[in-house]
């Protein structure tokens, strides 16, 4: 083996992930923006027939920005963060060479399998599981390569103390496999009957027990795929970027087991008031409640990494992007268990509440943190000084309006919409019918449409930063300690 004066970190498999995560950011943010906009005004769902309608483009935007953007990040800092706390390359290991590249492609042939087979109308209609049978064998046989990856890049650390985001990235691979292959268990229709599509298959499960499986998993894909990596990139590329040392690692670690303990129980508040039964309602409710404590515990770690050193972020739009995302993680972090309480949730469920409080998360914590991640490895990937600062700080604000804009339009729509279906008069009939409340919610939609827009922009600036960045930013003649140099 090298010695640590010797080492040499093999960049490649993250610069591959790195497009990845910029390809399917721009694809999944696009369609979002398209289908926001098709909510307000129902016309622009005829521009391509069947395949432009909302119901085609949704799946394609979920799975796009989850799993092909957001992943896509989560592999490319994993392999970046992985080998450098562990302190061994992916050069030393010809065998995990090849795994990762394997993980890779096969991840982007799968992606892309995803865009054509959704935007065909193959689908099973679950969920974040709207993918077919043979495509989650592929997703198995893949996600599996990444966990030999990852435990074999353990098993040959140099570093003895396994660092906190180590611990993160671990949960999501282990809890995200347990979920997926009970989730998507699924019987092939042709197989069984001789009859139909191939491609077609039907849940193992039936009624309330697909309902509460599916929301199992479908919450806690949140938990272990917007929350647990992204913590784990924050952990390193905070410190990183502002040379402060974490506030409290004992607090980390806490905060981590107050995590893997409580999470896996909240799925039951996205069925309260349904068939299932109560107790798992009650339980959801109250999971989702105490589930406040070990995430809080992660973002107030988080901001008092920065204790005195508030003055960084008048300079540094990296550290901007990270405590800025903090501080929505917060946010949407006590907003979910106001939400999943059972009378609260009599107004806010089914109401476009939901998806304000989901994006004040994914575009605020997980979009900003993944850039900031992205943006801190650039000068490292490509020995290269970071394009423009100038343009980093625009896109900040440009995006932060555009969240701002999205998550309050939706909070008044969502509220309204829950009020309006409550409404009674004094012979018991419902004061307004349902398109009265689409009326009235058409210039809430609007602003969403234009803040998702605000968005998407953000991020196309991001992406040509980043392209820049590895063309033709100013050669570096020794990597950067700390701080990302940056031109003006």
């Amino acid at each position: 083996m090298q010695s640590n004066a010797q080492l040499e970190y093999d960049y490649s498999i993250v610069k591959l992930f790195t497009f990845t995560t910029i390809l399917f950011g721009i694809i999944g943010m696009t369609v979002g923006v398209i289908i926001a906009f098709q909510l307000a005004f129902p016309e622009l769902s005829n521009l391509a027939g069947e395949y432009g309608t909302f119901s085609r483009l949704r799946p394609i935007h979920t799975n796009g920005v989850a799993f092909g953007f957001t992943l896509s990040g989560i592999f490319a800092t994993w392999y970046y963060v992985g080998q450098r706390t562990l302190k061994m390359s992916l050069k030393e290991s010809k065998f995990l060479t090849v795994v990762s590249r394997l993980h890779f492609w096969l991840y982007f042939i799968t992606i892309l399998l995803a865009v054509v087979t959704l935007t065909l109308g193959i689908t099973t209609s679950k969920e974040y599981a709207e993918l077919e049978w043979p495509l989650d064998l592929l997703i198995v046989v893949w996600w599996v390569l990444w966990g030999v990856a990852m435990f074999g890049m353990i098993g040959m650390r140099r570093e003895r103390t396994i660092y906190v985001s180590t611990w993160y990235y671990m949960s999501s691979f282990l809890a995200v496999a347990m979920l997926f292959l009970w989730n998507n268990m699924e019987v092939p229709t042709f197989l069984v009957s001789g009859e139909g599509s191939i491609l077609h298959s039907v849940s193992m499960y039936s009624g309330t027990n697909d309902a509460m499986v599916q929301w199992w998993y479908g919450h806690n894909a949140v938990a272990f795929v917007f929350t647990t990596p992204i913590i784990a990139i924050i952990y390193y590329f905070l410190p990183k970027e502002s040379g402060q040392n974490v506030f409290s690692y004992k607090l980390s670690v806490l905060a981590f087991w107050g995590l893997m303990f409580v999470y896996l129980w909240a799925g039951g508040h996205h069925v309260i008031y349904s068939t299932v039964p109560d107790w798992v309602q009650t339980m959801g409710s109250t999971m989702s409640v105490v589930l406040i404590l070990p995430s809080w515990g992660s973002a107030i770690n988080m901001l008092l990494t920065m204790k005195g050193e508030w003055q960084q972020l008048q300079s540094s739009p990296l550290i901007k992007f990270m405590i800025l995302g903090s501080t929505f993680y917060m946010l949407s972090t006590i907003e979910g268990p106001i939400q999943a309480i059972k009378s609260v949730n009599a107004i806010a469920h089914f109401t476009d509440w939901i998806p304000g409080h989901v994006h004040d998360g994914t575009l605020g914590w997980v979009g900003f943190m993944i850039m900031a991640g992205l943006f801190h490895m650039a000068p490292r990937l490509w020995k290269r000084e970071l394009y423009s600062k100038s343009l980093m700080e625009k896109q900040f604000w440009i995006q932060t309006v555009g969240i701002v804009l999205y998550f309050t339009s939706m909070w008044i729509a969502g509220i309204t919409q829950g009020m309006m279906w409550r409404a009674y008069d004094e012979y018991g009939s419902l004061l307004y019918s349902f398109i009265d409340t689409v009326e009235v919610l058409h210039p809430y939609y609007t602003i969403r449409g234009v803040g998702g827009l605000f968005y998407l922009i953000g991020f196309l600036m991001f992406s040509w930063n980043m392209y820049k960045t590895a063309t033709s930013g100013r050669v570096l003649d020794r990597e950067p300690a700390n701080a990302s140099p940056m031109a003006s």
